[in-house]
């Protein structure tokens, strides 16, 4: 695969290379004239979503898979148009990335018809969940899951989608008392807007179409209850509010602090962290509540905008430490090819999150 480096590093590369200076020195120098905080941690490929958990000791990341396929790049993310899942595994933070090849491919889904998107993957007694986002026969967006033995696949799709799933970006939470519970959801180009009351509204078809008034409560990320085999909702989708320090609803025209897509919940010191993106200000967000379903109070940003277009984040805690998991375009440059990254998160005492700019 060619590295589509931008040509100020690439120039900036060759000059390091021809100085008369020791590797360690080199190696100092590229540091310092790099704009990017944290490296890429797959670069055979194009990687991004990634969705991290750790299972049997490892950490596991489920990413989407980018690829340059000529489709036509339009404002509800035509040029995303991957075709298959990897699994990446590594022992600890900063060792070396494996990669465990194809697990899922778009032909083996019997139901979709395009566009693997941003998975997540779960785990329940000894056997491995991967929810994926894919357009169907109609091209409208549905949720899958498919099951493998073991955390690095390869998994087999159930026939068809989720009953009454819808848009994309699933995301599973496993509480302390083994209930698990799946978030989705993102407005655009995941037609989360062409939605109400769980039914797909007719005449909808651009990116706003359905998207409220700015003085309107914001379209939410939505959580249901996963059944007990863990293939099915077993309740209808509820919103997972997200409000300001008074309670009220964030509004659809804030877009410094609204839901856009990638919603992910994880759970600190018994608060409930729901993040996600705010999609064109590029924030990850994030606000804590009481209960898996909310209401979640926005207390601030995990992550401030990357390089490229798109931001889809994981946090998962390891050893005691704690890691968010996150994309950027360093190796490309382009929109729609990217690479994962991961950072160490560090909260206050008051369980607030400091923010990350991943940028020097």
């Amino acid at each position: 695969m060619k590295n589509f480096k931008p040509i100020w590093l690439m120039v900036c590369t060759l000059a390091l290379a021809c100085a008369p200076s020791s590797k360690d020195e080199q190696t100092a120098e590229n540091e310092e004239t790099s704009i990017f905080r944290h490296q890429p941690l797959v670069t055979h490929m194009y990687t991004a979503d990634p969705s991290a958990h750790v299972f049997e000791g490892k950490i596991y990341i489920y990413p989407s898979h980018d690829i340059e396929t000529g489709a036509t790049s339009d404002d509800m993310g035509g040029h995303f148009d991957m075709k298959d899942y990897h699994v990446f595994s590594m022992d600890e933070p900063g060792a070396a990335v494996k990669d465990h090849g194809p697990v899922l491919k778009l032909e083996d889904i019997p139901w979709a018809s395009r566009q693997l998107w941003a998975p997540d993957a779960a785990h329940k007694e000894g056997k491995y969940y991967l929810y994926f986002p894919a357009k169907d026969q109609d091209d409208i967006f549905r949720i899958g899951v498919a099951v493998a033995d073991n955390p690095a696949g390869p998994f087999k799709a159930q026939p068809n989608p989720i009953k009454g799933s819808y848009s994309m970006d699933p995301a599973v939470f496993q509480d302390d008392d083994g209930s698990n519970y799946l978030y989705f959801g993102g407005i655009w180009g995941g037609q989360l807007q062409w939605f109400e009351d769980g039914e797909l509204v007719a005449g909808r078809k651009g990116p706003t179409d359905g998207i409220p008034a700015p003085d309107q409560a914001a379209l939410m990320p939505k959580v249901a209850k996963l059944t007990a085999d863990m293939l099915e909702m077993a309740e209808k989708p509820k919103d997972a509010l997200i409000v300001d320090e008074q309670g009220n609803p964030i509004l659809s025209g804030d877009n410094q602090r609204r839901f856009f897509e990638g919603a992910w919940v994880h759970k600190y010191n018994e608060q409930y962290y729901l993040s996600y993106s705010t999609g064109d200000t590029h924030n990850i967000a994030y606000a804590i509540g009481d209960n898996p379903y909310g209401p979640f109070v926005h207390k601030g940003n995990v992550l401030l905008p990357v390089q490229g277009w798109t931001n889809h984040h994981s946090i998962v805690e390891f050893e005691g430490k704690w890691y968010l998991f996150y994309h950027d375009t360093e190796l490309s440059g382009e929109t729609h090819l990217r690479n994962i990254k991961m950072a160490e998160l560090q909260y206050n005492p008051d369980g607030t999150i400091q923010t990350i700019n991943p940028m020097k």
